[in-house]
């Protein structure tokens, strides 16, 4: 076994929003990446347009640092549970990881998560205690909580004997004892050097390397990334796509290893090194190149199943295709299944109809920022309400259940506990952290399904909710749904101010005047349990008689406007979200009233 000393691979893993993205930025700052006086943005690796509008971390990047003659391959995680397929899939690269945690807010959901996976691919492990120039920031008990955590998720003796970093990645600035005078990240980098092993393996063996990632190039087509576990791969070699369908021949087209932000062309890459190639279209995620003489394969990416399904299917309203540029079923079945090649921890299926497929991912978020995704590229969908997948074990029908922590002011608890009370989720512990009461549950993950949007009416802004996968349990039992009914067009026009004024009473409207709508869109919320057809598009009739209140002005409650992910909650069973690049229509998944009101005659009839 050969070490590669002049390499160090390893993964940045945390909590969403601990500050991941701004530590990268900083290596990359301190590190001369940029020229001198160039305006540097600490998120850059979020180049994403929705990573920039969320502000949140989605794929997993890689970049690299030059420290000391040492070589420091960076991979950036995302830290939210729905993209947890990203952290799964990189892990299996490197040889260790930074865990971030917040100051003040100590471990959360996602940091027992990602550590959970981290202990399992036996990486070493450096913590770093970042934010620490927050007023609010509790250190000691922190550094507790870590300990307590790694104890909790079977730590051995070398784990527990983790090395500690204090940092603020908002100053630039690293510390190993928080008495050290500091003035930029040297410490943090020394440590990394000090602490994660350097790669290890055979140098003159066959090759080896497992796929990790795939990106689309306009112009050089399938790009793999992955990890040189054994061996040397060059450009213009002729290797082995090992997959479990079988053996496949393939060209390396151009070999490159990352430098920065950049990519770099290179002859050859080595041992450890953490390469892109070109050439290679036959293969998936999980594949082994390996060489072609001498071909031995290498375990495959393990990623935790999908929790959570919803229908995709062609738009059927009467306004598709007149903003959308992809609108047949066509169309979408091959941007899903494109999708799944790159996306490892969602599921596409075909369904009865053609014209719909069922899409499996690990959450709401997950799944909507495909949809967004989708529609932003032009793509017109229909989609139907979110359901959890089932499993049967031991006979028994299971639910998937989620860990949930939630922080809300003191006040608010009451209002909290008796929401998710009726939700099925049980309190596990509660404590008093920095002026809010954090309090944990297990929920079933069907009861979260519309709960973020509650908890923030209820706590007037002020309630905080993360959770993680837990793990399958017998089913809990029926979880009410929505209490009110919709406002239901049974025309299509144009709204008018009068139309809209004249139905206000009736509950909350999400239209406004002037706006399009058709037979079956849902333009309200009924304030009782019904649903009921109204027009919002009538005019105020012209006549010849005036009086002194006739001509007053009308006045209009703002509507409410709902985001994609809103909308996806609030749907009933019998709805449609409809997506198209320009707007998000809710929508009766029978537009006719009449055939609606024959069949809720129907269902009647049967349960009596």
């Amino acid at each position: 076994m050969t070490i590669n000393s002049g390499i160090r691979n390893i993964a940045i893993i945390a909590h969403v929003d601990v500050g991941k993205s701004h530590l990268v930025g900083n290596f990359l700052a301190q590190s001369h990446v940029f020229r001198d006086n160039e305006k540097v943005d600490l998120l850059i690796m979020d180049s994403g347009a929705l990573e920039k509008e969320r502000g949140i971390t989605i794929l997993s990047k890689n970049t690299a640092i030059i420290y000391s003659g040492v070589k420091i391959n960076l991979v950036d995680t995302p830290g939210h549970a729905d993209f947890g397929g990203e952290v799964e899939r990189v892990l299996g690269m490197v040889d260790g990881a930074l865990l971030l945690v917040d100051a003040s807010e100590g471990p959360r959901p996602q940091t027992r998560y990602v550590l959970r996976k981290a202990l399992e691919y036996n990486l070493k492990i450096i913590v770093v205690i970042n934010k620490i120039d927050k007023p609010d920031a509790r250190i000691s008990d922190v550094e507790d909580e870590i300990l307590e955590m790694f104890m909790e998720l079977g730590a051995d003796d070398e784990q527990l004997d983790f090395p500690l970093v204090y940092t603020s990645a908002k100053l630039g600035i690293a510390k190993k004892n928080m008495s050290d005078d500091s003035t930029d990240m040297k410490p943090l980098l020394d440590t990394i050097l000090e602490e994660i092993p350097a790669p290890e393996g055979e140098v003159d063996a066959p090759l080896q390397l497992v796929v990790t990632t795939l990106e689309a190039n306009d112009y050089v087509g399938k790009i793999i990334i992955g990890r040189v576990h054994r061996g040397k791969i060059k450009t213009g070699e002729t290797v082995a796509i090992m997959s479990p369908d079988g053996v496949k021949r393939g060209k390396v087209g151009k070999v490159f290893t990352y430098e920065g932000l950049n990519r770099v062309e290179v002859a050859e890459a080595g041992m450890g090194e953490i390469v892109a190639l070109t050439g290679l279209t036959e293969a998936s995620i999980g594949d082994t190149i390996a060489d072609l003489e001498n071909p031995e394969a290498l375990p495959g990416i393990r990623v935790d199943e999908p929790t959570l399904s919803v229908t995709f299917g062609v738009n059927t309203s009467p306004f598709a295709g007149k903003e959308g540029q992809f609108v047949t079923s066509r169309h979408i079945r091959d941007r899903l299944f494109k999708e799944a090649e790159t996306n490892v921890a969602l599921r596409v299926e075909e369904t009865d109809s053609a014209d719909v497929f069922k899409v499996s991912g690990r959450g709401e978020l997950h799944l909507s920022i495909l949809i967004e995704t989708m529609r932003r590229e032009g793509y017109e969908l229909q989609i139907g309400k979110p359901e959890v997948v089932y499993k049967t074990i031991d006979g028994k029908k299971c639910e998937p259940i989620e860990s949930l922590t939630v922080e809300v002011p003191a006040e608010y608890v009451g209002t909290a506990m008796e929401s998710l009370g009726r939700r099925k989720a049980e309190m596990l512990d509660m404590t008093e952290i920095a002026g809010y009461m954090r309090i944990n549950f297990l929920i079933p993950a069907r009861g979260l399904i519309g709960f973020r949007s509650e908890l923030l009416t209820s706590t007037r802004g002020n309630g905080i909710m993360n959770h993680v996968f837990h793990g399958y349990e017998p089913y809990k039992g029926d979880i009410p749904g929505r209490s009110r009914g919709s406002l239901v067009a049974f025309e299509e026009g144009t709204t008018t101010g009068y139309g809209i004024f004249n139905l206000q009473d009736r509950g909350t409207m999400f239209i406004e005047p002037n706006q399009r709508v058709y037979e079956g869109m849902i333009v309200g919320e009924n304030s009782r349990e019904m649903d009921i057809d109204i027009n919002p598009c009538k005019q105020k009739h012209a006549t010849n008689m005036r009086s002194s209140a006739a001509d007053e002005a009308i006045r209009l409650v703002p509507p409410r406007f709902m985001s994609l992910e809103q909308a996806l909650e609030y749907i009933n069973d019998d709805e449609l979200v409809e997506v198209t690049p320009q707007s998000i229509r809710l929508r009766k998944a029978v537009l006719n009233h009449n055939i609606r009101g024959r069949a809720a005659k129907n269902a009647r009839k049967s349960e009596s």
